[in-house]
């Protein structure tokens, strides 16, 4: 289950570093700059930046080792991604849910019918799992 205080980051660019930090798990600011910037060319100081503002939200923490920084996220990058897509659809579906869950089936079947089956799969596999529990 996701947390529901987790703070989330603020935009595409704090997940991107948040994500990078993720798969490096424990890397300073230019290990995390070189990874995002080979998809979007940022310099080491906005990288910098963002890595500051997600400590200050507690998704990451840093020690120093020398003379640089070296950061190592504080939660699961599964965790925040359970709580992105629990704030979005909360915000898309609204309070309501049946109405808009039937909407949303019928979007995901007109888009591609495989996309049903997957979900169908992906339901019974998180209810074994729970069940499990």
């Amino acid at each position: 289950m996701s947390d529901p205080s987790l703070r989330l980051p603020g935009g595409d660019l704090e997940y991107a570093v948040l994500f990078a930090l993720c798969e490096l798990n424990t890397a300073s600011a230019r290990d995390v700059q070189l990874r995002v910037r080979q998809t979007d060319g940022l310099a080491y100081t906005t990288i910098a930046k963002v890595l500051d503002r997600l400590r200050l939200k507690g998704l990451v923490r840093r020690e120093r080792r020398g003379r640089a920084f070296v950061f190592r996220p504080r939660v699961a990058r599964r965790a925040v991604e359970l709580t992105r897509a629990r704030v979005t659809l909360s915000k898309l579906l609204g309070s309501d849910l049946r109405p808009a869950m039937a909407t949303l089936v019928e979007a995901m079947e007109s888009l591609d019918p495989e996309l049903l089956d997957e979900l169908g799969r992906a339901v019974a596999a998180h209810r074994m799992t729970r069940d499990e529990s």
